[in-house]
Order: C-alpha cells, then sequence, then structure tokens
C-alpha cells in the first residue's frame, strides 16, 4: 500500500492514541483518526492538526472496517472501562479481536499494539501459581490474550510495545502528597522502577509505523528511565524547591494514610514484578525517551 495512505489511530482521544496521532501528524504522516465523539476537545485539537476523523466503536466491528479500509498501518489499545461502579473487563478481549479482524480484512500490512510491561511474564512471578494475585488475573491474562492474537494474525508487520509506568502517574503527583511532602505507599523504597513519558510512547508507535522493517516482530519493553521513589522524590524535591519525602509501609498503615484499599493492595504487585523495560532497549530502537527529570521540567516550563 502506498506509503501516502493514512495511518488509522484508535484511542485517539486517550493519552497513548492522542500521543501516537500527534506524533505521526508532526512528522508529515496522513494521520486518521477515530473517536466515538467527534466534537470532544480532543478530537477537534487532532481534526485542527490536520488529521481526518471518523466516527468508530471498538464494539462495532462495521464501523472498524469503514475505518481501516484504505489505511496502511493501524495503532491499537485496549483498556479496561473505568468507572464509578468499578473496573469492566469483559470487552477487552472482544475489542482486541474486533480490531485484528477488521484490519485484516482491508488488508492492513502494519499493526502496533501497545499493552503493558511485563505482560506475559506475569505468570512467573512470585505467587502467581498459588493464586496470591488472582485479583490481577483478568487485567494480565486479557493483555496477553491481545497480544498473542497480535503476534499470530498474520500482519506482514507487527510491533507490540509494552510501555513501563506512566511518568504521570497520579503516586507520583506532588498534589497527591500527604501533608503536601510524603508520598505515602506500599512500594519498597530500594526497588526501581520503569519510567516513560506518554508522549515517548507516541513517538515509539510512530517509529514502529514509519519503519516497520527495523520494528517488525518485535516486543519492545519502553521506559525512559529507570528509578526508586527516594531518587524520584530528590528529583521532584530540587524542581521544586521543596523537601518530598518517601514513606514506604505496610497496606494497613499507607490506607490509614489515606490511600485507596484497592489501590494499595495493588500496588504491593511491584514488589514482587520483574523490572523489564529499560531506557537502553528503547535506544536500541533509535529512540531516544526522556529521563523522568527531562519529563519533570517539561511539566513545569523550566529549561
Amino acid at each position: 500500500m502506498s506509503s501516502s495512505a493514512p495511518v488509522l489511530v484508535t484511542a485517539a482521544t486517550g493519552r497513548q492514541g492522542g500521543a501516537t496521532a500527534r506524533a505521526l501528524l508532526e512528522g508529515n504522516t496522513s494521520v486518521r483518526v477515530m473517536v466515538r465523539s467527534p466534537d470532544a476537545p480532543n478530537a477537534k485539537a487532532l481534526a485542527a492538526a490536520g488529521a481526518e476523523v471518523v466516527v468508530g466503536d471498538l464494539d462495532d466491528p462495521r464501523s472498524l472496517r469503514a475505518a481501516c479500509a484504505g489505511a496502511r498501518a493501524v495503532f491499537s489499545m485496549q483498556s479496561p472501562i473505568i468507572s464509578a461502579t468499578g473496573v469492566d473487563y469483559s470487552k477487552e478481549r472482544e475489542q482486541g479481536k474486533n480490531l485484528v479482524e477488521a484490519a485484516l480484512a482491508e488488508g492492513v500490512g502494519t499493526f502496533v499494539h501497545t499493552a503493558t510491561s511485563g505482560v506475559g511474564d506475569h505468570r512467573n512471578v512470585e505467587g502467581w501459581a498459588e493464586g496470591r494475585w488472582k485479583s490481577h488475573e483478568d487485567y494480565w491474562e486479557n493483555k496477553l490474550a491481545t497480544c498473542e492474537l497480535v503476534r499470530n494474525a498474520g500482519f506482514d508487520r507487527w510491533t507490540i510495545i509494552l510501555p513501563a509506568t506512566f511518568m504521570d502517574h497520579p503516586m507520583l503527583d506532588p498534589a497527591g502528597f500527604v501533608d503536601g511532602r510524603q508520598l505515602v505507599t506500599v512500594v519498597r523504597t530500594d526497588r526501581p522502577i520503569g519510567l516513560i513519558a506518554p508522549e515517548d510512547i507516541g513517538k515509539a508507535a510512530a517509529a514502529a509505523i514509519n519503519d516497520p522493517a527495523r520494528f517488525k516482530g518485535v516486543t519492545l519493553q519502553l521506559a525512559g528511565d529507570l528509578l526508586t521513589l527516594p531518587q524520584i522524590a530528590e528529583i521532584l524535591s530540587r524542581l521544586d524547591g521543596k523537601e518530598y519525602v518517601v514513606k514506604s509501609g505496610t497496606v494497613e498503615e499507607a490506607v490509614a494514610a489515606g490511600l485507596h484499599p484497592g489501590v494499595a493492595q495493588g500496588m504491593t504487585y511491584m514488589n514482587v514484578a520483574p523490572v523489564l523495560a529499560r531506557p537502553e532497549l528503547a535506544r536500541a530502537y533509535g529512540l531516544s525517551p526522556m529521563s523522568f527529570e527531562t519529563w519533570a521540567r517539561q511539566q513545569r516550563r523550566m529549561a
């Protein structure tokens, strides 16, 4: 298919899809973004930047066929549906299947999918086989099923990007620190955390789309930095001119300090999960993801 044919970006009003669309547009790539509401502010912003906006829904195979028609590549991302009543994991696999089948039916040659660092290795995590992480099973198994579907679907070129913890994770936002200074957590202070700026996920996806030969068949554990929580607190303290401290304790202690019980319990997984996403892996593919300090400076509009 012609290199001038559009790239379809799904989840375009979200962080990863939006970042991918912007990175492609900045490289003068023809971009088609699929949204549910063309009147949404993010959809309007992408249209103003030069993207073709189409209406579609991952639950509607017919709309996906129409969105994929004539596209040379597809950016794919699905996630659980979070609402006030909880988290719904029931649609993620089917939505991934719908998009893969639509792309194949329309002859799309390149398919780039994002999930989460650690997918596929989660079954080897300490306590998984014994059922310790039963509450995490739907999340990780859905991600793995869709990744395996992409790998085996028959695309000419496919890439799977597995991003580390987002740099804008609420855990790392000083606005949410207890008393404005304490990062209260259950994550061990000696535990390194892979970090990635959401915009760098978009740049990696755009690179895979525009250089499919380099990224063909690649599963990329993506990170721009690797830091412990005290190292993160030191950077934030220096940038904000304010002393932040990390207080790591039990789930009960974190809940008493105001952390949501489900969040606190879920984050204990980070203490046993392998740290797979590292900056050098991205650099090996010609990517230059930013460090946490660079990202934090940008957020504060510092030089």
